[in-house]
């Protein structure tokens, strides 16, 4: 099937406009009679909720949290890219958009990337009004920095903590509707299928994680706002919570999964140190404005890094892309650490590590503003690890982080599944191949904020809508599948815990499909993980009951979907002939060791169809069209 992106006709630079000219309405009045559920409260559930409720939307906003403010982007660092040009450096709503294309390798749809440019500007308007303490220069204006993948600087920040500001600023935005009563916040839910009626998403069966029973919630759409999938790998950087879960149970009922091999790798991580490890730490990308990354020149040097005179370092991002030198992209530099460490020059005890060293900057800029600018992250990092950051070079090594894939949406944000609209990370994004640093937090925003209230309202004005109740039969065939689920689950009585097959899951993945992959791996994991996946169903222990409070239940019921996904995720990598962004096929690489795209046959979004667990997933395509963006060859140097 060739899937539609519904992206509007005209210029690209009026396409947004031209689109919200021309959209149906819904009156104020009507408004109130529509029930609105969203799933997950972070930065894109909690702004498509505010704002919904503040056109007068019923919300309903579902979170496995208690708390809409211990959502995931709170974790989030660096900052928040906005095209406002305030330095004055040659930045521009176009050259957002073209850095984000190219960011991505090409393989993002040129229509919402660029709208998500144009948002940009409108986002940073809407934090600062509501008091999101962004960074401010000596006479009081916004201060920007750089990010990897930009020559300009765009990215606005609030030290290595914006997530949390921008979570706050949103969380108010939500609990001043939850106060008009427009909202309301149900916390502890965590969703276990979604209800289709006529062909159209209607609402949800989940499970109250206080008292263990089944909740239904009818409505006339559903928005998906729950993050990526990053931890099906076992360790990543995401929190214990993050999971596929409810964008996988959507991909049951038919929702396409679009390109799920596009799993990012982050190069500023606190590196793997034991089996004890249930996650990693992220180091903020903005720590490559100042720090500088290294090891040394010769292999197997064991000297201290302040015994390792500068004759003998091998500043190797800097020489191999001058023009960018430490802030490229994630995914290159990525790559290039693996590629040292693989060569014997890694540092630290296992030797899967490179030095990211702040001993040029300190004595630049002095001691007192680095500690103004990255503080609050070099006391992280020296809690974590024990070393003073700055006396001695962080030690970081890539880690899994961001979600590129998600679930299929057209330019409305709504998947294949008419009702079902996805936000934010958990849909297969703006980003392409690889994400840019400082922009999931602009696309959340800019989703939540400024896309949904009209892509929503476009859908409900133009739609018959027949009043769905919660004791409709489709909310019982819900209700029974996944009884069936869990009773085979908790029958299986087997010899292995939950967290053991994830860890076995994990290995897999970020071995055979991780930072670089061939065919002969890929075929070797798709085995492996069908193996998993059949262990998993006969081996695993489960204790407890159903409809209780049973948080293993409620985490092997997570990594089921792990297992169900991985086999998609695996057969997306070994479908893609083709080196592009975070997915490096080791056979398609330029002589100099750079991806090596094919456009020609590979310049489409990859959407799968789940068949089942034992059948093969069908694959549909959506052509991506490049006319504002020149098509060609990645270039850092």
């Amino acid at each position: 099937m060739i899937l539609d992106g519904k992206v509007p006709s005209g210029p690209i630079e009026t396409k947004w406009n031209t689109y919200k000219d021309h959209i149906n309405l819904v009156a104020p009045a009507n408004r109130r009679k529509h029930t609105v559920i969203v799933v997950g409260t972070g930065l894109a559930g909690a702004s498509a909720a505010a704002s919904l409720g503040e056109l007068g939307y019923n919300v309903l906003a579902l979170t496995i949290l208690d708390s809409p403010r211990r959502s995931h982007s709170i974790a989030a660092q660096g900052g928040i890219n906005g095209a406002k040009n305030y330095k004055n450096d040659g930045d521009s709503i176009y050259r957002l958009f073209y850095d984000t294309v190219k960011g991505g390798d090409y393989r993002a749809r040129e229509g919402n990337v660029y709208r998500l440019a144009q948002v940009s500007v409108d986002i940073i308007d809407q934090c600062v009004a509501q008091g999101v303490p962004f960074a401010r220069e000596y006479g009081g204006l916004l201060d920007n920095r750089s990010f990897g993948g930009a020559q300009v600087s765009r990215t606005f920040y609030a030290r290595g903590a914006t997530g949390q500001q921008l979570l706050l600023g949103a969380y108010s935005a939500l609990m001043r509707q939850v106060d008009a009563g427009t909202v309301k916040v149900l916390p502890r839910r965590e969703m276990l299928d979604l209800v289709m009626v006529g062909g159209r998403a209607r609402g949800l069966l989940c499970r109250n994680l206080i008292s263990g029973e089944y909740e239904r919630y009818a409505a006339d759409a559903v928005l998906l706002c729950t993050g990526g999938y990053g931890n099906a790998y076992y360790l990543s950087t995401n929190a214990g919570n993050c999971n596929v879960t409810a964008a996988w149970r959507c991909a049951r009922r038919g929702a396409y999964f679009g390109n799920p091999s596009f799993a990012q790798i982050h190069p500023t991580c606190i590196p793997e140190s034991g089996t004890h490890q249930s996650k990693l730490t992220l180091m903020s990308e903005s720590l490559r404005n100042d720090g500088r990354v290294w090891v040394p020149r010769q292999t197997g040097d064991k000297r201290n890094a302040s015994d390792i005179p500068e004759s003998d370092r091998d500043y190797y991002l800097e020489r191999r892309y001058p023009a960018f030198g430490n802030l490229v992209p994630r995914d290159v530099a990525s790559r290039a650490a693996k590629a040292v460490c693989d060569e014997g020059r890694g540092v630290g005890a296992t030797g899967r590590s490179v030095y990211l060293d702040f001993a040029d900057a300190i004595k630049r800029l002095g001691e007192d503003v680095v500690r103004e600018r990255y503080g609050n992250l070099f006391d992280m990092y020296q809690h974590i690890s024990g070393e003073n950051p700055y006396q001695a070079p962080m030690r970081i090594y890539p880690a899994i982080h961001y979600a590129m894939g998600g679930l299929w949406v057209d330019y409305n944000l709504m998947s294949n599944l008419e009702g079902l609209f996805v936000l934010g990370e958990a849909n297969f994004s703006d980003h392409g191949a690889n994400r840019l640093g400082a922009s999931a937090l602009m696309q959340g925003l800019g989703d939540g904020y400024f896309v949904i209230p009209y892509t929503l309202g476009n859908y409900i004005g133009g739609t018959r809508l027949e009043a769905v109740t919660t004791d409709h039969d489709a909310f019982k065939e819900a209700q029974d599948a996944v009884d069936k689920r869990i009773k085979g689950l908790l029958a299986s009585k087997g010899g292995k815990s939950v967290k053991e097959l994830h860890r076995s899951l994990g290995r897999v993945l970020w071995d055979r499909v991780g930072m670089a992959r061939n065919r002969a791996g890929l075929q070797q994991a798709l085995k492996e993980v069908t193996g998993l996946r059949g262990e998993y169903q006969k081996n695993v222990r489960v204790v407890g009951e159903g409809q209780t409070i049973n948080k293993q239940l409620e985490y092997a019921l997570r990594v089921d979907d792990y297992m169900e996904f991985a086999d998609v995720l695996v057969r997306d990598a070994l479908d893609r002939e083709e080196s592009c962004g975070c997915h490096f096929r080791e056979e398609y690489q330029t002589e100099d060791g750079e991806c090596q795209r094919n456009d020609a046959e590979y310049a489409y979004v990859a959407a799968w169809e789940f068949k089942g667990r034992d059948q093969e997933p069908a694959l549909h395509k959506e052509p991506l069209e490049f006319k504002s963006a020149e098509l060609k060859q990645r270039n850092y140097k």
